[in-house]
């Protein structure tokens, strides 16, 4: 799937978490998640698609994220105000509609043009080359109240649709050692999983068991959203899920 294949790419990511974190000429930190606002390349808007965002992971010496598409990950070098990124690597898939790969063109050359960043309230900008990036900060994954819940599957999302689920009970659990178990309706999920930035990750990732035809489209959206990386957000005894494409979950928590 796009996001094992994505961790694998940014294994040496996790080799530099220990670096010092790094600051901006006024001593705001840089380290964090951050989502694209706006931006400029030459003067001309980046366009930006509601449902594939544009994120921006730092930690250390190491710059990692969704270029709307594909993820990309690799160094970064700041001082002071100074800011570049080098040795970028990038996942290699196509996302529809061609919007998407426009704004992923755009960035990625944004971001090997800028040269300064600022923070600001919660609001960081690089600039450099006639071109601009302006990102709001993430909040963090809500480990504590995510995790030792037995989440039950209530709705699948699809862009403003919101359908209900069939089969069998459908659930997820996430356990603070990073393993995890769950179903579809129709299959079993078992893996583990990381917190990278402000997305729930799986290392590993497997569905076991059969679905019958009628079960067969919940189970591959379920898969898709959270094999692909996901964004969660607790509010009292739901779970809301949310992967790029409009897609998502709603859980409850088991009473």
């Amino acid at each position: 799937m796009r996001r094992i294949q994505l961790l694998a790419l940014f294994a040496l990511v996790v080799a530099a978490c220990g670096a010092a974190s790094p600051q901006t000429g006024d001593s705001q930190p840089v380290e964090g998640a951050w989502q694209l606002q706006s931006g400029t390349l030459d003067g001309n808007p980046i366009p930006l698609v509601d449902t594939y965002p544009v994120t921006m992971t730092i930690e250390g010496a190491q710059i990692s994220g969704t270029a709307a598409c594909n993820g990309y990950g690799g160094e970064v070098r700041i001082s002071g105000a100074s800011f570049s990124v080098a040795s970028i690597g990038v996942t290699e898939m196509a996302c529809f509609p061609p919007e998407v790969m426009d704004t992923e063109t755009a960035f990625l050359r944004a971001l090997h043009r800028v040269d300064t960043v600022e923070v600001e309230e919660g609001r960081l900008t690089l600039r450099g080359g006639n071109t601009e990036l302006v990102f709001e900060l993430l909040p963090p994954v809500p480990e504590a109240e995510l995790t030792g819940t037995v989440w039950v599957l209530e709705s699948l999302v699809q862009g403003d649709a919101v359908s209900s689920v069939a089969g069998e009970r459908a659930t997820l659990e996430l356990f603070t050692d990073g393993s995890l178990i769950g179903s579809t309706g129709c299959r079993i999920l078992t893996g583990s999983y990381v917190i990278s930035g402000a997305e729930v990750q799986f290392t590993r990732f497997s569905a076991g068991g059969e679905c019958p035809p009628e079960l067969a489209r919940q189970d591959d959206h379920v898969v898709s959203v959270l094999g692909d990386g996901f964004r969660a957000e607790v509010d009292g005894d739901t779970l809301i899920v949310t992967a790029a494409g409009g897609q998502g979950l709603i859980y409850r928590a088991e009473g």
